[in-house]
């Protein structure tokens, strides 16, 4: 019955079905790395971006100009680029060489891969969590002044919450452009993802089935992250959302309404 399987995949499949099926531990693991790095770069670049979001919507100029320039230059430069410059780039410095942080961080990819996604992701959440502290609205913050809160207590019970809420619909897709951007791990000899489907290519010189299989793959964790996030939006941004009219039924003798 096997055999009889897998010639007949051989025959009508124009993928090496059988191929994909004997790698498809390695393309599961590359999987498994592709998320890790994702999220821990999202919860580290996420941690960082709340300070620098409220030091970007706040008038200090002297506090400001630094973190612009911090958003501007990992915005304005691709990821590959900076990928590059902290892997390859600080190894050519004899002085980080010697310092304690070369060995166990600076040299592995890993690390590395981490520290240019986690700079990456800070800025571009950064920059959205700043607009939306900005548009947090009027009646709000003077609600809470009128209930005696000071600044850092407005800040941390109505305009942060309020601002994560909002936030959340292009979050969701910062976080997917992050799982996207994390191909560039591949370059850097880290067995992600894109990297198994390369090793593949690599080995056996047949492209479709490892390149196939991890966008399908891709697709799959994009599916499931979308879900997610729309059932985080429905719950959180619920009273956002326009309310239906509810038809009321009288009693006998009085006009319907609605409401």
């Amino acid at each position: 019955m096997g055999e009889s399987i897998i010639a007949f995949l051989d025959t009508w499949s124009p993928l090496d079905l059988v191929l994909i099926a004997q790698n498809f531990d390695r393309f599961l693991w590359g999987a498994l790395v592709t998320l890790q790095l994702t999220a821990i770069s999202l919860v580290v670049g996420g941690l960082m971006s709340i300070p620098l979001a409220i030091i970007r919507a706040g008038n200090n100029p002297f506090l400001n100009a630094p973190v612009w320039a911090f958003t501007y230059l990992f915005r304005g430069t691709p990821l590959l680029v900076q990928t590059y410059l902290i892997y390859y780039g600080l190894g050519q410095f004899e002085w980080i060489r010697q310092t304690a942080l070369w060995d166990p961080i600076l040299s592995q990819a890993w690390w590395c891969a981490l520290i240019a996604f986690s700079l990456n992701t800070a800025a571009y959440t950064t920059e959205l969590l700043r607009g939306s502290i900005e548009n947090t609205s009027r009646g709000e913050v003077e609600a809470a002044k009128a209930c005696g809160l000071g600044k850092w207590m407005r800040l941390r019970r109505i305009v942060l919450p309020s601002a994560f809420r909002r936030a959340l619909p292009a979050y969701s897709n910062e976080v997917i452009f992050m799982l996207h951007g994390s191909v560039v791990a591949s370059t850097i000899t880290i067995q992600d993802l894109l990297g198994v489907g390369r090793w593949l290519n690599g080995r056996y010189y047949l492209a479709y089935e490892g390149f196939i299989t991890a966008a399908v793959l891709y697709l799959i964790i994009v599916l499931l992250i979308s879900r997610g996030f729309r059932l985080w939006e429905k719950h959180w941004l619920q009273h956002l959302y326009p309310r239906e009219a509810v038809e009321v039924k009288p009693k006998k003798g009085f006009a319907s309404f609605r409401i």
